[in-house]
């Protein structure tokens, strides 16, 4: 297997909610396309990109379930999964622990039916996890979701600074009340808790933290993929993930945000670069 397939998303603005609207998160899937086609051996026919009005629940699902059918039949060895938008809470929808809250993601046509949120116009982690899990072994899924899950983690520094958070809360009273207090396991544990340990998963913040649609140098940007852009391209791939991450993590301090970005995964992917340049072999 020598293939590569990858989605890139990226969504500031959602269709029935004008408020929302954020302003770097299309900058966010045009800056991971660059990077995976300079840096990371994918050729632009490798890569799907989806933004506003294509960022659809449908249509991110159909790409996601591309690339895992694509894994499965031996036709990629290595895909990557990018998303810049707002996240949200809804009520445990698997019912496996009950004092416990889902993390979602809003594509473009986020959607309320009654006081909750439209299940077929939001995804749900627990939607996400099903899906990779089928991914073989020997293929390598990384995961880079620049988007927050929690309003608490908001401070007065970044509003200080003109900052928006990417959370975008439950859509009523009563969607509220039934997701407020309750447990977070965070994305990397719904994620990875189900024999998911062998890929990879980025988080622009922990998971009582919000991530950061900030200006940077007069452009507008997810904090977390910016520095984790220029990261990369600063060091041309010749470190490796946990370096990297370090990076970003003291780039992110030194310009005053709050977040900690995580990086989840075995100890052996933490110690080695994504791809080899010359030849696009997996490190």
């Amino acid at each position: 297997m020598t293939g590569k397939r990858a989605l890139c998303v990226g969504i500031n603005n959602f269709k029935n909610f004008p408020s929302a609207a954020l302003r770097g998160c299309v900058n966010d899937a045009n800056d991971m396309e660059k990077l995976l086609k300079n840096l990371l051996g994918f050729q632009a026919v490798d890569i799907v990109k989806l933004t506003d009005t294509k960022a659809t629940k449908t249509n991110i699902m159909k790409n996601l379930k591309e690339m895992v059918h694509g894994a499965k039949s031996g036709k990629y060895s290595h895909i990557i999964f990018t998303m810049s938008s707002h996240g949200t809470q809804v009520p445990d929808l698997s019912g496996d622990e009950p004092d416990r809250v889902d993390e979602a993601f809003c594509p473009n046509d986020l959607a309320q039916n009654g006081d909750d949120w439209d299940s077929n116009h939001i995804i749900v982690d627990d939607e996400l996890r099903d899906l990779f899990i089928q991914i073989p072994e020997d293929v390598v899924l990384e995961v880079y979701l620049d988007t927050c899950h929690s309003g608490t983690g908001l401070k007065a520094i970044d509003l200080l600074f003109g900052r928006q958070t990417r959370y975008i809360p439950p859509p009523s009273l009563e969607a509220f009340k039934r997701v407020d207090g309750k447990r977070q396991r965070g994305l990397n544990k719904s994620l990875l808790e189900k024999g998911m340990v062998q890929h990879i998963l980025w988080a622009a913040c922990r998971a009582d933290q919000t991530s950061a649609d900030a200006n940077i140098d007069g452009e507008w940007h997810g904090a977390f993929t910016y520095y984790f852009c220029k990261e990369m391209n600063v060091s041309q791939n010749k470190l490796n993930r946990n370096e990297i991450l370090e990076k970003v993590r003291k780039d992110l301090r030194a310009g005053n945000y709050t977040q900690i970005p995580q990086l989840e995964c075995e100890a052996t992917a933490r110690n080695k670069k994504m791809v080899r340049k010359s030849s696009n072999e997996l490190l």
